[in-house]
């Protein structure tokens, strides 16, 4: 006779505008309610300055069948922004980092991120990854131009956190890509 697998919900820590915890909740409550939380993204680039997305399968709970950052995932109770991006970072692409990566800028929590603040990090590497089918459906390196093409006439194929963690990314100095 088999096992029935039970899996227990992940807790995540709910926040102010300002960012400070002021409790905690299931995943499913934080998402219902439109409660702000904490995320984590990584923007992976190779040596061609080309940018590793992920495609999210089509059973996410959370913009399911787009192409979505390197990483992206969610704090755990307790957890810091730089605890959960090497988290992350293991469970999406089967890489562990020997360090922090570095920090690119935060993103305040609206509903274009889905009530989540949102700390942005770059990470160099050649791949490969071993992209984990839970998380993502595909993956695949894109240019600069392919990603600038597929967001003006494709849109709807990118997550709507990519799009502003794209944006305010392009905003930022020459030298950082």
């Amino acid at each position: 006779m088999k096992k029935k697998e039970t899996s227990v919900e992940e807790m995540f820590d709910v926040v102010d505008s300002s960012d400070c915890v002021i409790g905690c909740k299931t995943r499913s409550q934080v998402h219902a309610e439109n409660l702000l939380h904490r995320s984590v993204h990584a923007l992976a680039i190779n040596q061609q300055k080309k940018y590793f997305l992920q495609f999210r399968g089509p059973d996410r709970d959370c913009d399911p069948s787009v192409w979505d950052s390197s990483v992206g995932g969610h704090l755990h109770s307790g957890e810091d922004y730089d605890e959960a991006i090497l988290r992350e970072t293991q469970e999406e692409l089967g890489i562990t980092l020997d360090s922090v990566p570095e920090k690119l800028f935060k993103i305040d929590a609206s509903p274009n991120t889905g009530y989540e603040f949102c700390w942005v990090y770059r990470i160099f590497h050649e791949g490969p990854f071993k992209i984990d089918p839970n998380e993502a459906a595909d993956g695949r390196w894109f240019t600069h131009r392919e990603l600038e093409k597929k967001m003006e006439e494709e849109p709807q194929t990118i997550s709507p956190s990519f799009r502003v963690i794209w944006q305010q990314f392009n905003q930022m100095p020459p030298e950082h890509e």
